[in-house]
């Protein structure tokens, strides 16, 4: 007797695609992971979680109940009545758009899909990416047409890791489609297990949309950035600003500085959208100047490092420098992009001793633009290790590190996101 088809497929099982399995899987579906990192797939087999945030037991209860699997064999397509794909979308080396992995995905695929069956895309990416470039590779694999014998659709992920309040049920699913039916069967799918769909036009417009999405809160961070290096010359705190703006109960939106962006969103999607517009033959002004301000914020913090070490009577060159948090945000275990690698860099070119401290990140994996650092270990978090240090530079603000007792180790504190506080004001410096 045959094993019963799955619902879906979910191509790729990271950050994305993994509690997005999940949730259908709690909705009732039968959800088929696929992945080329077999560690991945073992793991599920095992019921253990390798992303922080996502608990074993939920994994366990879903492979328990035979709603979950995982295979590294894209031919098991084959099985599913849909097939979605969540793969990365990186930029090259030239900052463009590389969605080579998106491009690979369809070639494995192709070949097994079953007509009648739905594709939909989720890795964000340029208007224009569905139904061009995924569309032309997913016929010529298949020999069907898409929206005739398959149906294809985008739906940009909406994943905000870390936050305990963020649950995938209950973000609202914008919907793209290559026709109305395709539209149609794509919202059928996701309302098994979101609360909310919101269908629009086309899927360029569902591309679009998380663009902008993106694109508003680089810019905005931006700005607050800029405010930060002004003020500061000023004499005047932008977190204490920004702390009084926000009492204002319309018209504004508090967002705030850091020493980098990073991730897999902020850091890239506006680029997609600037490489895209330069086809037809518009400028993004705005966004680049964004991206050149969020971009050089790593610069600005190391010279503020140099400037708090001088004042301490100590030159940068020499001078043994603490990273504390190496994960691009609060509270994951989610490296990518973040621009604690590029003070890493900065620091150690500038002649400067560097280790750091992360308790979601005890040992960095290999990364393609920082692979230098792979290997290399948190340092403990004691008294004795931390004093160690000529001065210790806050990049990510956990909440379940202890920075009076950074402080009180410490000689020296830059603190980047103002988590430290500010007992010792004669040795806490904010960058």
């Amino acid at each position: 007797m045959s094993s019963p088809r799955f619902d879906l497929a979910v191509i790729g099982l990271g950050y994305v695609g993994l509690p997005l399995s999940l949730q259908f899987a709690a909705s009732g579906c039968r959800v088929l992971g696929l992945d080329i990192d077999l560690a991945k797939v073992e793991a599920i087999a095992c019921s253990r979680s390798y992303i922080h945030h996502i608990e074993p037991a939920a994994i366990a209860a879903e492979v328990a109940a035979d709603r979950l699997s995982a295979s590294t064999d894209f031919a098991r397509v084959a099985e599913a009545d849909a097939v979605v794909i969540c793969v990365p979308t990186p930029l090259s080396k030239n900052r463009e758009p590389d969605i080579s992995y998106i491009l690979k995905t369809a070639a494995a695929i192709a070949p097994h899909l079953l007509p009648g069956v739905l594709v939909v895309l989720e890795s964000t990416t340029y208007p224009g990416t569905t139904d061009e470039d995924l569309r032309a590779a997913l016929e010529a694999g298949s020999g069907m047409t898409a929206g005739r014998d398959f149906h294809l659709a985008f739906s940009p992920e909406r994943e905000d890791p870390g936050n305990p309040a963020s649950q995938v049920a209950k973000i609202p699913k914008v919907i793209g489609g290559l026709t109305p039916e395709c539209l149609n069967r794509a919202s059928e799918l996701y309302r098994r297990a979101v609360e909310r769909v919101v269908p629009v036009s086309s899927c360029r417009a569902a591309e679009a949309t998380k663009l902008l999405e993106n694109i508003f809160r680089s810019v905005n961070i931006a700005l607050v950035n800029e405010l930060k290096v002004v003020y500061g010359a000023m004499g005047i705190d932008v977190w204490e600003v920004i702390e009084a703006a926000k009492t204002k109960p319309f018209g504004y939106m508090p967002f705030y500085p850091g020493p980098g962006l990073g991730g897999h969103c902020i850091p890239i999607d506006p680029f997609y959208l600037t490489w895209k517009a330069r086809e037809y033959g518009q400028a993004t002004r705005f966004i680049e100047l964004a991206g050149e301000i969020n971009t050089g914020m790593p610069q600005h913090v190391v010279r503020r490092v140099a400037e708090a070490l001088n004042a301490h009577k100590k030159p940068l060159n020499g001078s043994r420098i603490l990273l504390v948090g190496l994960a691009y945000k609060a509270n994951v275990d989610d490296d990518r992009e973040s621009p604690g690698y590029t003070l890493m860099d900065l620091l150690h070119e500038a002649g400067a001793e560097v280790a750091y401290y992360d308790p979601y990140i005890p040992v960095i994996r290999p990364t393609r633009e920082h692979p230098h650092w792979a290997g290399i270990c948190s340092v403990s978090w004691d008294e004795a290790t931390i004093s160690h240090f000529d001065a210790a530079l806050v990049a990510t603000g956990h909440s379940n590190v202890d920075y009076q007792q950074l402080l009180d180790w410490s000689n020296l504190v830059i603190d980047t996101r103002n988590v430290v506080p500010p007992s010792a004001p004669e040795k806490l410096v904010k960058a």
